[in-house]
């Protein structure tokens, strides 16, 4: 299923935000904020890996400060951004920024590997302007998130009606789907379902369902609607 996304008002005007950049400051946030939500424990250690434009100018910018802010749950706007790095240390979050020169298919590129005590993931995400971001892979495997609308993320391991147990369930507490998509590199490996829906009032719900189903390793969500302007 695929639904068509249509920009609104603040796609082209940009956000508020925390200066001084939309693309830099509140793209690079809400990429921060979207990869944390993903990652199911307290992060310990974080590596940040920048890429092309962001390579570049991430410590002028203040890219560096909005992931951070992003990473530990703060909005573009938050009035607490610019101590993000500071916040994190108190928390005991180590989080290390590291430029390469690799060339990659957006210019607004950060690959963010999160580890904690049992897990480790891998969340790549760009700023598409305005203070737009999309992820654009975990672990590996390709998706599509922008947040947006809500979204679930459910990892697990590839069998024959996995797709109709999940609507089921869906279904079962009145959500709509909106798009699915799933994204798996060989037949009963791991796989990704991306699900985007229409209602949030029963997400919570629904991914403690879906996560006590067999041959599901993880559920998470994202649902980006409180940030200002979304």
């Amino acid at each position: 299923m695929a639904g068509k996304k249509f920009k609104s008002v603040f796609d082209i005007i940009g956000p508020v935000m925390v200066g001084p950049s939309s693309s830099h400051t509140a793209g690079a946030a809400r990429i921060g904020k979207m990869a944390r939500s993903l990652f199911p424990e307290n992060p310990k250690q974080i590596n940040v890996y920048l890429y092309e434009s962001f390579a570049e100018t991430y410590r002028g910018h203040g890219t560096d400060v909005a992931l951070a802010g992003g990473l530990m749950g703060m909005n573009p706007d938050d009035d607490q951004l610019h101590e993000s790095l500071i916040l994190a240390q108190e928390k005991g979050i180590k989080i290390n920024f590291i430029p390469l020169a690799d060339k990659v298919s957006h210019p607004n590129t950060a690959k963010i590997v999160m580890r904690g005590d049992q897990e480790k993931m891998e969340v790549t995400g760009i700023s598409i302007g305005g203070g737009s971001a999309e992820i654009i892979r975990v672990d590996g495997k390709e998706v599509n998130i922008d947040g947006k609308i809500p979204t679930i993320l459910i990892k697990h391991i590839d069998q024959p009606g996995m797709i109709s147990q999940v609507a089921n369930v869906l279904s079962n507490l009145n959500l709509n789907v909106a798009t699915m998509r799933v994204e798996r590199e060989s037949r009963g490996c791991e796989a990704y379902m991306v699900i985007e829906i229409d209602d949030h009032d029963e997400i919570g719900n629904a991914v403690e369902i879906l996560n006590s189903m067999d041959c599901v390793l993880n559920v998470s969500h994202i649902d980006l609607r409180e940030d200002s302007n979304v």
